[in-house]
């Protein structure tokens, strides 16, 4: 007699929010330009490019390509919105933010999603 046992991974609500908050960031990006978003939407944009990489190439180096300061970025943008969490996840070197950055991944959306203006929700 054989199980067949099915993996299904399970998605988190932050992997959808990242998704399609991102997703609406990267539209504005593309219309507007870095210089027509705000400090937080930066930010999101940096987390948004931070996840496509590890979710579908497993490491940043695509960043070169993609965006190659994202980090340092994302760091900038936390320690301005006074997000500590987001700040010292960003503040890791690469190798040990792509080796911590799906255990950090729902701290790290939760304190970004808490810091969104309502303007514009």
């Amino acid at each position: 007699m054989y199980i067949l046992v099915l993996s299904m991974a399970i998605v988190s609500e932050n992997e959808n929010w990242i998704v399609e908050r991102g997703a609406i960031v990267v539209e504005k990006f593309v219309r507007v330009g870095v210089t027509g978003l705000s400090t937080w939407e930066c930010l999101v944009h940096c987390l948004w490019e931070a996840d496509y990489m590890m979710r579908n190439a497993g490491d940043f180096a695509n960043a070169v390509d993609l965006n190659p300061d994202f980090q340092n970025d994302a760091k900038r943008f936390a320690s301005e919105l006074m997000l500590p969490v987001t700040c010292e996840a960003f503040s890791l070197s690469s190798l040990d933010l792509e080796r911590e950055y799906f255990d950090r991944f729902e701290a790290v959306c939760n304190e970004i999603r808490s810091a969104e203006p309502l303007v514009g929700r």
